[in-house]
């Protein structure tokens, strides 16, 4: 017999503002459920979430009654019709309990794999709403399965080239020390066809694989090696994540601290470098050493606006990346246009942020989603300095060989 409707109920500790913000506030809903989501908070408003799985849904809120309850229509990919989701809270002492009803799913085969699949979602996604409320943490972060593999391109001409008697699957370009593959025992140009009772021909499949897997977790691998076929078994690994202070206070004193050392990074670089040296470009469509300094204002400049964005609860969101407009790094120069001037700019902006995260209205804590997520975006490894320092590194190196021919 079809389950027409799914119930799940639940205590979160956490006041009934906050719950009902999560399910209506786009920049809330991202913290916990979706990658992307858009909302128009009104009887009749659009209500938009989609994951980076490929999945999405669509619908418009139908009742408000804040932080009692919600009502909207629920159109996942593929579905046949709408349904309608139902959501209730009741403060208690020390929290809000929940319910939430998934309800108007059809019967037959098609909705049978709908209903598996809401299912899941609602249940792994509502243990992640009351870890981000309770204690900040995403587990979609925490949680999320690594196995630590690089990859590289693979195709019919590649799998020629390597003899290998397989053309679709993902070729592995190295392996990360301390993580599953490396202890498993894959090596750099093996070849993945099968992970987790999958078939593994593109990375789309890989991510498919993984999605309801968590670190820790043991599966079994199919590899190629050359022309043999090998069969292992791994244990997913954690993504590395940087400690991330539970208090407003530590947050700031973790971004002070890096940012003096990001900021002693990049003068000690330039300490020797000439102006000459700073502005010689390896080649047309690549950047100098002073185009590149300006380009890590421009980073601190953006992470002052997404901070901003956060702590007011609105995030803009676009489909995609624009990409790193140089139009920008000319204009920054324009300005700002010897070695001095952009070190100077570089550091004040630098500090601008740090007396951004120091004038956050202390309610700010509160959040502890949103703390935590300012906290991992601002301390996160690897830092944008030292993504950048091979480049500079680069742009110096290619000046002084060009001088020395």
């Amino acid at each position: 017999m079809s389950i027409t409707s799914l119930k799940f109920e639940g205590v979160i500790k956490a006041p009934p503002v906050q719950v009902y913000n999560s399910f209506t506030n786009s920049t809330a809903m991202r913290e916990w459920m979706c990658d992307i989501a858009t909302t128009e908070i009104k009887p009749g408003g659009r209500f938009y979430a989609a994951w980076n799985s490929g999945y999405y849904t669509s619908g418009e809120f139908i009742a408000l009654d804040p932080d009692k309850s919600i009502s909207f229509t629920w159109r996942g990919r593929n579905y046949p019709r709408d349904t309608q989701v139902l959501i209730t809270l009741k403060k208690k002492t020390g929290g809000t309990q929940f319910l939430l009803i998934h309800k108007g799913l059809g019967k037959g085969v098609t909705w049978e794999s709908i209903r598996q699949d809401i299912h899941y979602g609602w249940e792994s996604g509502l243990q992640n709403l009351i870890s981000v409320l309770e204690t900040g943490e995403d587990l979609r972060f925490t949680q999320r399965p690594m196995m630590g593999i690089f990859f590289a391109p693979f195709n019919r001409d590649i799998a020629k080239k390597i003899g290998s008697p397989v053309s679709q699957g993902i070729l592995i370009d190295g392996v990360v020390d301390g993580m599953g593959a490396k202890s498993a025992g894959l090596q750099k140009e093996d070849i993945l066809v099968g992970l987790a009772e999958m078939e593994i021909r593109t990375t789309e499949d890989l991510t498919s694989a993984l999605q309801r897997k968590r670190a820790g977790d043991w599966v079994d691998a199919t590899i190629y090696r050359g022309t043999e076929r090998i069969s292992l078994n791994m244990q997913l690994s954690r993504r590395p994540l940087p400690e991330i202070p539970t208090t407003l206070e530590g947050l700031i004193k973790a971004v002070e601290k890096k940012a003096e050392d990001e900021i002693s990074q990049i003068e000690k670089f330039f300490a020797s470098i000439s102006e000459e040296a700073a502005s010689y470009k390896p080649a047309p469509d690549e950047w100098s050493a002073k185009e590149i300094l300006a380009h890590l204002i421009h980073g601190q400049r953006d992470t002052q606006l997404n901070l901003v964005q956060m702590i007011g609860g609105h995030e803009t969101w676009s489909d995609d990346w624009g990409g790193n407009i140089h139009a920008r790094n000319v204009a920054t120069l324009a300005a700002y246009p010897t070695v001095p001037e952009l070190l100077q700019e570089y550091t004040k902006c630098y500090r601008e942020t740090i007396a951004l995260y120091a004038n956050i209205p202390h309610e700010f804590s509160n959040r502890k989603s949103t703390l935590w997520r300012s906290g991992l975006y601002a301390l996160d490894e690897p830092s944008h300095v030292n993504i950048h320092m091979e480049q500079l590194q680069a742009a110096v190196d290619a000046y002084r060989k060009a001088k020395s021919l």
